[in-house]
């Protein structure tokens, strides 16, 4: 057996170790604190969106469906990542499987590809209620909708299955030390030995396929209805329009900006510090900012919380 087929082998047999967090010594604690505390507020901020939603028969209405899966798939992709990165950071363990990294690889892409979809699709209802307000109904009704969603999950976990097979049919002999806190796709493809050419195309060519495919039906979508929104003579009935696209466009623009600056480039141009800030943005605060923004921007969702929260529908008004 060849020493190149030897390390292969021992990779896969041993798994891989996380170093990304390892240079923060004694701070390690103090990170474990502040992401918990965050984590903590992404999934309860997360869980009463999708509750008063389902519960609020006022917000029963497509965008607010498409938002609380989008809520959903915002939440499945930090369960994959963070609880395994809060027990590295207090509890030292940072190893993981051969097979448990390409699991969490799988969701991760998976889940966050989904959130392109439907990122896409709620920029897709704005542009229906906006531009032919007299069809939504007939456009954006319940059978439609449901396509919609299953269509955008399941591009993304063939989108995930995809970015998997890629990196994991690479040979990983020149180490298994990640320098990273999860299995991300770039500091993945940096352990990979050999000629990886062929690998970066794939991957670059499935990123483009989600993120501009994606982005582009967005920009299409707002650019008709920029169209329409400045054909309404007043100003009040401008800012009432563009303020229904407010919140979804300010989590379009910072959801697409980390993720392309993540998986559009490169390998040579990964940056260790640089990589891991940008990774912690998109899998710590993104998700938390999600709830935050359609709650601070949108009066509908703003009421069903004060509700939720006065008991309404917890059985104490």
């Amino acid at each position: 057996m060849s020493l190149k087929m030897r390390q292969t082998n021992e990779t896969s047999w041993r798994g891989f170790v996380f170093l990304g967090f390892s240079s923060f010594g004694e701070l390690q604690l103090l990170l474990f604190v502040l992401f918990l505390i965050l984590y903590l507020f992404t999934l309860t901020s997360n869980f009463f969106i999708i509750i008063v939603i389902r519960l609020d028969n006022h917000l029963h209405t497509p965008m607010y469906l498409f938002l609380s899966f989008l809520s959903f798939s915002e939440t499945c992709y930090t369960l994959g990542i963070i609880p395994r990165m809060l027990c590295g950071l207090v509890m030292g363990d940072q190893n993981i499987s051969y097979v448990g990294c390409a699991a969490q690889m799988f969701f991760s892409a998976s889940w966050a590809s989904t959130d392109c979809f439907l990122l896409a699709v709620m920029g897709f209802d704005r542009y229906v209620a906006i531009c032919a307000p007299l069809h939504y109904n007939s456009r954006i009704n319940p059978t439609f909708c449901a396509k919609l969603i299953g269509i955008s999950f399941l591009n993304g976990y063939l989108f995930g299955l995809g970015m998997t097979l890629i990196i994991f049919h690479l040979p990983f002999c020149n180490s298994h030390e990640i320098q990273h806190f999860f299995c991300d796709t770039p500091p993945m493809l940096s352990l990979a030995c050999g000629d990886t050419g062929l690998s970066e195309l794939g991957i670059l060519t499935l990123s483009l396929m989600v993120l501009l495919v994606s982005f582009f039906f967005i920009t299409i979508s707002y650019f008709y209805i920029l169209a329409t929104i400045l054909k309404i003579p007043s100003i009040r009935g401008r800012k009432k329009a563009f303020s229904t696209c407010a919140s979804h466009l300010t989590v379009v623009i910072v959801h697409y900006g980390c993720a392309s600056f993540m998986y559009l480039r490169p390998k040579a141009s990964y940056s260790l510090e640089r990589d891991q800030l940008i990774s912690v943005t998109y899998t710590v605060v993104i998700p938390l900012l999600n709830p935050i923004v359609y709650s601070l921007r949108n009066q509908a969702v703003q009421t069903a919380l004060i509700n939720a929260f006065q008991g309404r529908f917890l059985g104490k008004g």
